[in-house]
């Protein structure tokens, strides 16, 4: 089966490798190109390293908290990605020096790297699951963990289709650790062994701003700021109607959009522009001394939207106003805000609870300027909700304790790190 898939796998690539090479800025194609295939440079070769893969922004900063402590036990680690804006964070994060991109997922590429790095572990974040990596690392005595689990019930029901091969999948995975029990009980229905299956909590609990400060220039905004967070295409137009509507009641409303993906900066732009915005983008802003601010800022940066929600009165999370399930509201939750999201959580089961508690509120579409509205009108209203969402988020930390507890106990029973 694994040999199919390798077949499959090898076809996919060879029509997918001249445009991922391309889209590459032509200054690092060689370097991205060599790492493909699994050859690890040098300098970053870190002998006994725990290597952690993340596929972008999201899982990276998300697995920062554990990566975080490992290094505090005096273990090295190695970074993968798959995008290019997740080496940007990984890089910024952990340096250079220890950031590769991911293999292609054959055996013959992750056996070079295997030996080059000779990893002390691989550890996957959240969704990923590459069964030439898994198999390849089982066949090399290399411990594999899943940390911060998650299948989507759309992701679910695809695997479903292929159990009989994701169990075998799974069978190469030492623990699997995942965030809640409906995670769990797919892992398990997919064929993962019932006592490998640990249910830790989510790391997004865990997560912290960077230490920097937040930009100087989102202490020129004044008050009140909508920002919107992760957006995708669609979704800026829709909230920028309803920040056009607003701005007859709220003359001072200022807003920041901070796209999921930094390469629809221009195109973002234009839609704002169309409805009459004024704007600057964040880089423009990077030497802010204090100067009168536009409308709205957009963020063309990766890896600020954390520290920018601290400048929100009201936090409009994306993703989740078109059918892609959501985006992470942790981070506005994380500094006290009001969290206003779409129907579209699915990626986010704690979303209901929160809504529940009164942390947050899911709305429709052609109900976001009404609820913006309310929420601007009502300050006594934000100010309760921002509490309840930092409730939320303190009463759920701990994941990464529990999940680095697991990950020591079978790499290092003895305790010899």
């Amino acid at each position: 089966m694994f040999f199919l898939y390798a077949l499959v796998y090898t076809l996919a690539l060879f029509f997918a490798f001249p445009f991922e090479l391309k889209k590459r800025p032509r200054e690092v194609r060689l370097d991205w190109l060599k790492e493909k295939l699994g050859f690890i440079p040098a300098e970053k070769i870190k002998n006994g390293a725990v290597w952690v893969h993340a596929v972008s922004v999201g899982e990276t900063l998300a697995a920062m908290p554990f990566i975080n402590a490992l290094k505090e036990r005096g273990l090295d680690v190695i970074v993968s990605t798959i995008t290019d804006t997740g080496q940007k964070v990984a890089r910024e994060r952990v340096g250079a020096a220890n950031v590769i991109y991911l293999p292609f997922d054959l055996q013959i590429f992750f056996r070079t790297a295997i030996k080059d790095l000779n990893p002390s572990a691989f550890v996957l974040v959240e969704t990923e699951l590459w069964p030439g990596a898994i198999s390849m690392m089982k066949k090399s005595s290399v411990p594999v963990f899943i940390v911060n689990g998650r299948i989507s019930e759309k992701s679910f029901k695809n695997y479903f289709k292929v159990r009989f091969f994701m169990k075998m999948v799974l069978a190469g995975v030492s623990a699997i650790c995942v965030q809640d029990e409906t995670y769990a009980m797919r892992a398990m229905e997919l064929g993962a062994p019932k006592e490998r299956v640990r249910v830790t909590g989510n790391f997004k609990f865990d997560m912290r701003p960077r230490e920097t400060p937040p930009p100087p220039w989102t202490k020129g905004l004044g008050s009140p700021v909508l920002v919107a967070g992760s957006t995708h295409k669609g979704e800026e137009s829709l909230i920028a109607s309803a920040l056009k509507n607003l701005k007859p009641d709220f003359p001072s409303l200022k807003a920041i959009f901070a796209p999921r993906h930094p390469e629809r900066t221009e195109e973002v732009e234009g839609v704002l522009k169309a409805e009459g915005f004024t704007l600057k983008r964040s880089s423009e802003l990077s030497d802010y001394k204090g100067e009168n601010l536009p409308d709205v800022v957009l963020v063309d940066t990766v890896g600020e939207l954390f520290q920018v929600y601290s400048a929100a009165d009201v936090a409009i999370v994306g993703g989740s106003f078109i059918p892609h399930g959501g985006q992470n509201p942790l981070e506005p939750a994380y500094w006290g805000k009001a969290i206003i999201s779409g129907l579209h959580m699915e990626n986010f089961p704690f979303m209901e609870e929160l809504v529940k508690e009164g942390g947050a509120k899911c709305v429709p579409a052609d109900a976001l300027y009404r609820e913006l509205k309310g929420l601007l009108m009502d300050e006594d209203l934000r100010v309760l909700m921002g509490k309840k969402a930092r409730e939320f988020y303190k009463r759920r930390a701990g994941a990464v304790s529990k999940t680095l507890s697991i990950f020591l106990e079978e790499v290092f029973p003895t305790g010899g790190i």
